[in-house]
C-alpha cells in the first residue's frame, strides 16, 4: 500500500451523470428554507390584559405580591363559606397563593439588597 503525501488529496471519482437540481421537490423545499425570507413575521397575540414594557422587574413583583394579596383574600373569604372538599380546595388556593407571595416577596428582598 503506497502512502500519500500529506498534501495530496487522493482522486476522487465524481459522477457527472446528476442533473440539475431544478424541479427537484427536496431542492426546493431545502432552498425553501434556507434562502427565501419568512412569509409573514409571527402574529403578536392580541391579548385582553398586557403587561407595560417599561414597567421595572421591581415594580413588576410589586404589583404581583399585590395581586398574589388579594387573590387570597378572595379565596380566603370563598373558604370559609364552603364546606367539606370545596373547603379543603378553596383553602388549599389559599396556601399555594401564600407560598407564591413568599417567592415575589424573597425576590424583592434582593432586589432591594442590589
Amino acid at each position: 500500500m503506497t502512502q500519500q503525501p500529506a498534501n495530496e488529496l487522493p482522486d476522487l471519482q465524481i459522477d457527472t451523470s446528476l442533473t440539475s437540481p431544478q424541479g427537484s421537490a427536496a431542492a426546493q423545499r431545502a432552498l425553501d428554507y434556507y434562502l427565501k425570507p419568512a412569509v409573514s413575521e409571527n402574529e403578536v397575540e392580541e391579548r385582553f390584559f398586557d403587561v407595560n414594557r417599561n414597567i421595572s422587574k421591581e415594580e413588576a413583583l410589586v404589583h404581583a405580591s399585590d395581586l398574589l394579596r388579594c387573590a387570597a383574600a378572595i379565596a380566603y373569604e370563598s373558604a370559609n363559606h364552603l364546606q367539606g372538599a370545596s373547603r379543603d380546595l378553596a383553602f388549599s388556593a389559599v396556601h399555594m397563593i401564600d407560598m407564591a407571595k413568599a417567592m415575589v416577596a424573597r425576590s424583592l428582598e434582593g432586589h432591594q439588597k442590589a
